[in-house]
């Protein structure tokens, strides 16, 4: 089976809905999405960037999607000192995530001392209860690092999220620290992440990434990419991934 995860278009967190470019972005993906054989289900986030996004796709295919309210951005906040303040988990300055090793183990990085008087731990669990709920829909159970299934089955869902929520997804299905791939990667607006299923052993299934963020629906219609999520390449002083905080910064 596979799983393809999309970010919503360039978003207007101000109104919780897409730019105009993320509209333009919205309806390239749904050019490319809609040509995706054998997609057994589509789920999408309750928030309205998600929704607006998946609607192009969903239009153009004739199809509705079930909307999972754990699938919203992820929640988990705890004390950043950097900013003196309670922030997002996943958007630590570089320095304080290396200078942590427990933050890279799947099996330790909750253990961080910030996340124990906050509610990282619990939206977590609210997550990971999420994935296993859906999963076993399909016939996954989890076991250890592991998936077990007794009908593995071809087939594709595809979730509308957010970049937060989707490595937090990916990091439960392939058993990697969250925060690794919060830190180290970066899906951009309307991408596509795809994991596929292997059952080498019978019953016994993993689940590899054959592509992250990509976006060759954009770049093979001559459309920029947004860098919502993205901090500057050199220093400016801007501390925000937010497109309207600083106008059109795309790339070609």
């Amino acid at each position: 089976m596979k799983i393809m995860i999309v970010r919503h278009a360039e978003p207007d967190y101000s109104i919780d809905a897409l730019t105009p470019k993320g509209r333009v972005e919205a309806e390239l993906l749904a050019n490319r999405l809609s040509q995706v054989p054998d997609v057994l289900d589509y789920y999408i986030s309750p928030l309205g960037r998600a929704i607006a996004t998946a609607g192009y796709t969903l239009q153009k295919v004739g199809r509705k999607a079930e909307i999972l309210p754990w699938l919203c951005e992820f929640r988990g906040a705890c004390f950043d000192p950097d900013h003196g303040v309670v922030r997002n988990c996943w958007d630590y300055m570089p320095r304080l995530f290396h200078g942590h090793p427990e933050l890279e183990d799947a099996d330790r990085w909750l253990s961080y001392p910030f996340f124990k008087d906050s509610n990282v731990k619990t939206i977590w669990k609210e997550t990971t209860d999420g994935v296993d709920a859906l999963m076993a829909k399909y016939g996954y159970q989890r076991d250890g690092s592991i998936w077990r299934a007794e009908h593995n089955q071809q087939g594709v869902i595809v979730l509308f999220c957010h970049f937060g929520i989707a490595m937090a997804v990916m990091g439960y299905l392939t058993h990697m620290s969250p925060m690794v791939l919060w830190q180290n990667f970066c899906m951009v607006p309307s991408s596509v992440t795809t994991l596929i299923s292997e059952e080498r052993i019978p019953h016994e299934v993993s689940w590899r990434c054959i592509q992250l963020g990509d976006i060759s629906h954009l770049t093979g219609a001559g459309e920029s990419y947004s860098t919502a999520g993205l901090f500057p390449e050199c220093y400016t002083g801007r501390d925000s991934t937010d497109p309207p905080a600083w106008g059109d910064r795309h790339h070609p």
